[in-house]
């Protein structure tokens, strides 16, 4: 029994043991396969440090400024075949072991053989990329010494190379230099025996025409390997094993292809100093001459083509006998002069000189040439060159394109030109009186947007042609009620500075009730134009017009400067009110920001946002919905209250309500004001108002007229209005002393 729990006793302890063995085994491979996980990715792209003096190696392609060569290319199908993208990086450091300690690099060319950093790191090295001829260079037929004896020159950046020189030699002594100018410079100077670098790039270098006193020495030639070489690190080693299957895959031909690419390309390029040093003296001399010669036939050329074309110009474009603008010419710059100013009055004037072949008959040619003369010199001094032009059409023919200023200027024109062009023959003694019949057409908008010249000459000439049959002198417009409309829009223009500075425009307020309440609740700021010329404009007269002049936002930023100073002013005085203030759909612009434009008004006159109301019509809505919408939010959130002036005038839709982040509707009543079925009308007024409110949208009435009209906006739930039924537009006094209740 006691041998029996021996034994089992004995089996347990094989057993435990086979199964901590088990245990270990499969511990340790799962740790080998931790360490085997942990370890880094192989990147599939690489960075190449190449240095760039040596060509046809490596160079910077010319045509593409791209990094290339013979070892660039041969690394790119190496790396290509092993899976790499290769990216080429020109190397800052002056030489390989320094770029060994720059991690930025993942390999770096070329190596002859493993060397160890400037930090003392190892380096492993790839298998040979191709085989390198290196040879000697010497001055001129100088004799050198055997190999083994030889005192070289070589280039810093060849550094690497040079340890490897001095593995296969170990009795050659070799000095470093940073340049292949300072390495020639030594070799000449007896500092060296000879040169040593490799072949191809000698073949380069010797292109220099002041190199060709070098010989290379083909019986001292001998091979070197070119490799890639990186840190030996683990992730290197992983780097160099797969670049080598790519290499393996280089065949021959492939190696002879690229070879022969580079090094039968033209690489070198002369440069200056290799001209002065081929041509000397004379070649400078050459180039001088030549470079003075060309110059002055530049010139040459230049002054001709320049007097050619003048000349052509004078010819085509003015007419020789008085100096203006031929038609050709007149054509061409009143086309130039309405695109640059297409918001500007104009009108054209045709003129002809009554009898003028009885003044050429009877008095000479020469007495003709002089009127016509005369008149041409007496109006371009009336004219301004700058917007204004005067063409001499034909014979005694002249056309004029002129501003629309006043009737003032007409009779200026009418004193400083045409009275002395009448009294031109009167002033010598000769008892002839010069008559001009003169047609005037003026432009309408049409004409600036389809500019024909010969057209509005046809128009012209129409009315000249009245006059001319009238047979009395004096002139006649094709469009009379076009020369009013210009002329008015004209003292608009030209006057809205003044009248602002001197306080013409005055900003009167139309109060706005709540009709339950019988409550002002507050007013519109609206405009009046106490014109020195055309007496009191209202704003149907004037602000179309400066809106199509690009001049209602000076019109838009004195309004409110002038309502934000009366609501400080009320405030100073404990009357706290709202105004609402019209924006133009012009005044909204990409490149002006409006709601910064009010925040800073009512900062300037502490103000709060609530007592200034900006009101904005439904039509700019529709032209420009988008920077519309944009500019209403910014407003909104800057505490404004922003209204929907003239809804129902003419596009009203219930997409834009949806769209439209306004506060409040003002309702335009043209609809119970227009002809047509009144019961229809009031349908629809009741039901915009009942949508306005369950939009949650605040609503008022403008134009309230009549009583009845009041009692039925009460009735379907629009209690604020405005309109003559209450109050019509006043002066700031008047409004100041309106009762708070109707």
């Amino acid at each position: 029994m006691r041998r029996r729990f021996i034994i089992m006793k004995e089996k347990r302890k094989k057993k435990k043991l086979c199964s901590f063995l088990l245990c270990f085994v499969m511990l340790s491979a799962l740790v080998i396969q931790a360490f085997a996980d942990s370890e880094v990715p192989l990147n599939d792209s690489l960075t190449v440090g190449v240095p760039l003096n040596r060509s046809p190696i490596f160079y910077i392609n010319a045509d593409t400024n791209e990094i290339t060569g013979i070892g660039v290319d041969l690394m790119r199908i190496a790396a290509g075949n092993a899976g790499f993208e290769v990216t080429f990086r020109p190397m800052t450091e002056k030489t390989l072991k320094d770029a060994l300690d720059n991690p930025s690099y993942d390999v770096i060319l070329p190596f002859g053989s493993a060397v160890e950093s400037t930090s003392g790191k190892p380096s492993i090295v790839s298998e040979n990329i191709m085989q390198t001829p290196f040879t000697l260079m010497t001055a001129g037929s100088k004799t050198h010494p055997p190999l083994n004896d030889l005192h070289v020159g070589m280039l810093s950046s060849l550094a690497a190379g040079a340890e490897t020189v001095r593995q296969l030699y170990p009795g050659m002594e070799i000095t470093l230099y940073s340049s292949m100018s300072e390495c020639v410079k030594a070799l000449r100077a007896g500092e060296v025996d000879a040169l040593l670098h490799n072949s191809y790039v000698w073949s380069y270098v010797l292109q220099k025409p002041a190199y060709r006193d070098l010989t290379v020495q083909p019986q001292a030639m001998f091979s070197m390997d070119f490799r890639a070489g990186t840190p030996d690190t683990p992730e290197g080693q992983r780097i160099i094993a797969r670049l080598n299957e790519g290499i393996q895959a280089l065949t021959d031909t492939q190696r002879q292809a690229v070879i022969l690419d580079h090094t039968s390309r033209k690489l070198y390029r002369y440069d200056f100093s290799d001209y002065f040093y081929q041509y000397g003296l004379i070649a400078l001399l050459i180039v001088l001459l030549l470079i003075i010669l060309l110059l002055i036939a530049m010139q040459r050329v230049r002054a001709v083509r320049k007097w050619h074309e003048e000349k052509v110009r004078q010819m085509t474009e003015y007419d020789p006998l008085t100096g203006v603008y031929s038609m050709n010419g007149f054509r061409k710059r009143v086309e130039v002069l309405l695109r640059t100013f297409p918001d500007a009055p104009y009108f054209l004037s045709y003129n002809n000189i009554r009898d003028f072949k009885y003044i050429n008959d009877s008095l000479g040619r020469e007495a003709g040439d002089e009127l016509l003369r005369f008149w041409a010199s007496k109006s371009m001094k009336n004219l301004s060159e700058k917007d204004e032009a005067i063409g001499r059409i034909d014979a005694d023919h002249f056309a004029v394109l002129r501003h629309i200023v006043s009737e003032e200027r007409m009779r200026e024109d009418e004193q400083n030109v045409f009275a002395p062009v009448y009294n031109f023959f009167l002033n010598q003694g000769i008892n002839f009186r010069v008559q001009i019949c003169t047609g005037i057409y003026v432009l309408t908008p049409k004409d600036f947007r389809n500019i024909d010249v010969d057209h509005m000459l046809d128009l012209a000439r129409v009315a000249e042609k009245r006059v001319r049959d009238s047979r009395k002198g004096a002139f006649e417009f094709y469009n009379p009620d076009q020369w009013d409309k210009g002329k008015r829009i004209a003292e608009i223009i030209n006057y809205l500075p003044a009248a602002i500075k001197a306080g013409d425009i005055q900003v009167w307020y139309q109060p706005q009730v709540n009709y339950e309440t019988r409550m002002v609740t507050g007013a519109e700021a609206l405009c009046r134009w106490d014109h020195t010329k055309l007496g009191w404009l209202f704003p149907f007269d004037f602000i179309g017009t400066l809106e199509a002049a690009g001049l209602i936002f000076d019109l838009d930023c004195f309004v409110w400067e002038r309502v934000c100073q009366d609501l400080h002013r009320w405030n100073e005085q404990g009357k706290r009110k709202i105004v609402s203030v019209n924006v133009s759909r012009d005044d909204i612009r990409e490149d002006r920001d409006i709601s910064v434009h009010f925040q800073n008004l009512i900062q300037k006159y502490n103000l709060t946002p609530d007592q200034l109301h900006v009101e904005i019509t439904e039509t700019a809505y529709v032209e420009n919905s988008e920077l519309l919408i944009s500019t209403t939010e910014k407003l909104r959130s800057l505490g404004f209250q922003v209204e929907m002036d003239d809804f129902g005038s003419g596009y009203s839709s219930l997409h834009m309500l949806k769209e439209v982040p306004v506060d409040r509707i003002k309702l335009d009543l043209h609809f119970l004001t227009a002809s047509g079925d009144s019961e229809k009308c009031r349908i629809i007024v009741r039901n915009i108002t009942r949508m306005i409110n369950e939009l949650g949208m605040k609503m008022i009435a403008e134009g309230v007229e009549q009583a009845d009209q009041a009692e039925f906006l009460k009735s379907i739930g629009c209690a604020e209005m405005q309109g003559y039924y209450f109050y019509k537009p006043m002066p700031v006094q008047d409004y100041e002393n309106v009762n708070e209740r109707i």
